[in-house]
């Protein structure tokens, strides 16, 4: 779902910076949502995110979501954090692009050593290591769309889109020029050129 700049004033109560839209105009001259905005809502369960200057909410998914996020998780732990190679985190967690003021809240986050720098009290303020989105009817055009161009432009090195329907997981790697991989019965984590270890998929969207 996605909500114009005047929903989120009126819930927020900030005076909107209302500024021309149109052709052959300064991209940077349309109203804006950021994620300091976002911090002003209410807690209602639901997950608010800016992209764009676009406010955009994602209602609480389902248990087949869940269920693949969970697996998601404890494949990853034992890959990766058990490992020592970082931490990861769920949903709810914010990730925040200070440069752009722009912020999401992804599925799974994986952060390494080597990035920890971006964990701040509350969020994250800077591009993860990897960032994975769980496909839902409500949000498989932006995951695939806006989500997938913010991602690239904030130079987040790999980013996860789960296909629940389809049983895969396309990885995006964004180090030097985007490269795209479709993994169905086992995909390789990686972390930057180093092979970590193989994730049965098989286990990850096994129903029930």
């Amino acid at each position: 779902m996605q909500l114009r700049f005047a929903d989120c004033r009126q819930r927020t109560g900030r005076i909107a910076r209302y500024r021309t839209r149109g052709y052959n105009v300064d991209p940077m001259a349309l109203p804006q949502i950021t994620w300091q905005d976002l911090q002003q809502l209410p807690d209602d369960g639901k997950r608010y995110e800016a992209i764009e200057g676009d406010l955009y909410v994602t209602p609480a998914p389902s248990i087949r979501h869940q269920r693949i996020s969970m697996r998601l998780v404890l494949a990853l732990d034992e890959l990766l954090v058990q490992p020592g190679h970082g931490e990861l985190f769920h949903a709810p967690v914010g990730v925040e692009f200070p440069a752009t003021e722009e912020g999401v809240q992804p599925d799974v986050v994986f952060v390494s050593k080597a990035r920890r720098g971006i964990l701040a009290e509350k969020w994250m303020m800077g591009p993860p290591d990897v960032v994975i989105e769980i496909l839902s009817p409500g949000t498989a055009r932006r995951d695939r769309g806006i989500k997938l161009r913010l991602y690239e432009r904030q130079r987040v090195p790999e980013y996860w889109i789960v296909d629940p329907e389809n049983d895969a997981i396309d990885v995006w790697r964004f180090e030097l020029e985007p490269r795209h991989e479709r993994f169905t019965a086992s995909l390789p984590v990686r972390l930057g050129d180093e092979s970590i270890g193989d994730m049965d998929l098989t286990r990850i969207f096994a129903r029930g």
